[in-house]
């Protein structure tokens, strides 16, 4: 723990007291502010097993089923010294967010591994941009790819989340001085977009619908605006080597979206999203994201950032 509050005194004493949330008044220029302090903590048996699981669920979306959940919240829990959590209430209190990485050649034996190798490789195959994700996950080629899985509650802002990225790079170079087997070719981070699609709701009964501001959309697929769950992500996007989407196998069944009906009366069709980064590639990647979220007391970029590519 000594580690993990070093960093917080010294990088992250500010971050602590983020505004994470905004209350809409009467104006919708006017803002009630509710301050909440966060604390980083390192991953921590047995408080957090639930609160993975939890948020694992959240990040696969339709195809969480597909995974032995608990078995991936068991090797994050076994490797303490890597990773990160966002706390509201102590260190026995459920994680707000987690990110941690996993070596894949190391854990290539564990069945849990093996099934997300497996289903990786399938989505990426779905989407050309990705074709070559299957052959890097190959460890027989000669590449380590380090599985970044990260994920967050709504109520974390992003500006939290470059001082994640940051501990968790220098983790990862300290295990490798200590000879750990954390030197990896490649960082592949697991994500998640969504498409704003019409709602079925709107055509079946025909009401009004609000449009959607243009500054709103960036880029299309299948003709409706796609939009991230992560913003960090499009920083990370442009240092990466590819990038992509993919729809999970699970598809929701037609006109479920409309219970998620919450952006400019859309439905929402969620996707997975794969970014893939060269090792060496990556601090650049962390020291861009830490300037282009600065730590801010005004309200926090905690909104879903539109994304580029399909």
């Amino acid at each position: 723990m000594a580690k993990r509050k070093a960093f917080e005194d010294s990088a992250a004493e500010q971050d602590s007291d983020v505004v994470s949330s905004f209350e809409e008044s009467s104006s919708e220029d006017d803002y009630d502010e509710i301050r909440q302090e966060f604390e980083f903590f390192d991953p921590q048996s047995p408080w957090d097993f639930e609160g993975f699981k939890r948020l694992l669920r959240q990040l696969f979306d339709a195809d969480a089923t597909s995974f032995h959940l608990g078995a991936i919240a068991d090797l994050i829990l076994a490797q303490p010294l890597l990773g990160s959590t966002i706390k509201t209430e102590g260190n026995e209190s459920d994680p707000h967010a987690v990110m941690t990485i996993l070596n894949l050649k190391q854990h290539k034996d564990e069945p849990v591994i093996k099934d997300l190798i497996t289903y990786i490789a399938n989505r990426a195959g779905t989407n050309p941009k990705l074709s070559p994700v299957k052959d890097l996950l190959n460890v027989e080629n000669g590449t380590n790819v380090g599985l970044i899985l990260t994920e967050r509650w709504v109520n974390i802002a992003t500006e939290l989340i470059p001082p994640m990225y940051r501990m968790l790079q220098e983790e990862i170079s300290w295990a490798v001085e200590e000879k750990e087997p954390y030197t990896f070719s490649h960082y592949l981070i697991v994500s998640k977009t969504y498409l704003a699609i019409p709602s079925m709701l709107d055509e079946q009964t025909n009401r009004p619908k609000k449009k959607m501001k243009p500054k709103a959309t960036k880029g299309v697929d299948e003709g409706h605006s796609m939009y991230y769950f992560h913003p960090e992500d499009e920083v990370l996007e442009r240092h990466a080597t590819l990038f992509g989407g993919f729809d999970y196998i699970k598809q929701s069944a037609d006109g479920e979206s409309d219970s998620k009906s919450t952006f400019h009366d859309f439905g929402i069709k969620q996707r997975g999203h794969l970014i893939l980064i060269e090792a060496a590639k990556f601090e650049g990647a962390v020291k861009e994201m830490e300037t282009e979220f600065a730590t801010s007391t005004t309200q926090p970029s905690n909104t879903i950032a539109p994304m580029d590519e399909s």
